[in-house]
């Protein structure tokens, strides 16, 4: 599938389905490999001269926006794709292939009737749109709250025993609490293990010999309950930080161990299924956006072609997806298709270094109307 397309329309001097022919030919002599489709405008309502200049200013600013809206949606898809292991389909509008879509391009009378105002639609449109890229920004904002709470939540199991949740560590045998005595869990660096074992007895007095017990290590630290008299804990925690031993604070419930599980086992769900949600509207609504953007783009050529070529309107639009290597041949087909004058001029001021931007702000200068749609 090709990513980059032309978008164009030619001044018809007598017929449009022998220029159309004409096109096919030349296209079908000298850049066989480029895929050559018509662009079907329906006679949209043209109003005034004014309107349509006015119009024209809004169009590329507009087309800019909404491409920017797509590709957003379109990001969007893909990483929510690669999270979720799924393999892309290829994005659609109504179950037809987005690049089908736009070369066979049908214009919805239904949705846009052609007798409005062009002004009327392509406010809509914009509307439409901005709607949609408003809705995507909330959705997305909920989808990682989701996703923030439950990095939080993995980090706390999965960081270092200095600042990591250890309820899924200790088991209820591990810890003894009774009137006098009490047990204390300490994260011992791992280089310091042989001075802990050798020392904690003699920290504070009343430490219960032999109490200390290996509950688990990762790289950098190791974790260790010690027993000793209640009335003697603060004490052990002044002697132990001295000697680089970190006292975690922590009291074991079995009813808190639950209730963090049954969280995190939720905020999985959620977000599972907040993904889920996120993915299919971001699908419904990429091709939602995609038909608008390319009924702007059917009004965006109509309105460039009126005030390029003049009233009545008499133009063929087309769609193309030359390679990079065809383009400067495809341009000089489409350049040899127009008025000759008209060409001539368009030529000779772009090669002076003075020439006219087209009325849609493309960067390179044309005898013809041009612009370019970017899928990706």
């Amino acid at each position: 599938m090709a990513t980059r397309y032309w978008v164009v329309s030619l001044p018809v001097q007598n017929s449009a389905s022998a220029l159309w022919a004409q096109l096919q030919e030349q296209i079908s002599k000298h850049s066989f490999d480029t895929p050559l489709y018509r662009f079907n405008i329906p006679n949209l309502r043209v109003g005034t001269l004014d309107s349509l200049l006015s119009l024209s200013d809004d169009l590329v600013k507009a087309n800019s926006f909404m491409e920017g809206v797509s590709h957003k949606i379109r990001r969007q898809i893909e990483e929510l794709e690669k999270v979720a292991g799924v393999v892309s389909s290829g994005l659609t509008v109504d179950g037809v292939p987005v690049d089908s879509y736009l070369t066979r391009f049908v214009w919805d009378e239904a949705k846009y009737p052609t007798m409005s105002p062009l002004k009327e639609i392509v406010d809509g449109i914009h509307g439409q749109v901005a709607k949609i890229e408003d809705d995507l920004k909330v959705r997305v904002a909920e989808y990682n709250n989701i996703r923030s709470q439950l990095n939080a939540i993995n980090r706390k199991q999965s960081g270092s025993l200095s600042v990591r949740d250890l309820s899924n560590l200790v088991k209820p045998e591990d810890i003894i609490t009774s009137e006098h005595l009490t047990t204390l869990l300490a994260i011992v660096p791992k280089y310091s293990q042989k001075d802990w074992l050798s020392s904690y007895e003699t920290l504070t007095s009343y430490v219960v010999p032999r109490s200390s017990k290996l509950l688990y290590e990762d790289n950098e630290y190791a974790l260790y309950t010690v027993t000793l008299f209640t009335r003697v804990a603060d004490n052990f925690r002044t002697s132990a930080r001295e000697k680089g031993f970190q006292i975690r604070d922590f009291e074991y419930s079995q009813e808190t161990h639950e209730s963090r599980k049954q969280e995190l086992e939720k905020l999985v769900q959620d977000q599972e299924s907040s993904r889920g949600i996120l993915l299919q509207w971001c699908y419904t609504s990429y091709g939602e956006v995609f038909s608008s953007w390319m009924h702007f783009c059917a009004i965006r050529v109509f309105t460039e072609s009126i005030l390029r070529y003049g009233l009545p309107p008499s133009f063929l639009a087309a769609v193309l997806a030359p390679s990079a290597k065809s383009e400067k041949k495809v341009r000089s087909i489409l350049e040899s298709l127009c008025d000759s004058a008209n060409s001539a001029y368009w030529k000779t001021e772009d090669e002076a270094g003075g020439g006219m931007a087209g009325l849609a702000g493309d960067s390179d200068a044309h005898p013809y109307v041009s612009f370019t749609i970017n899928l990706v």
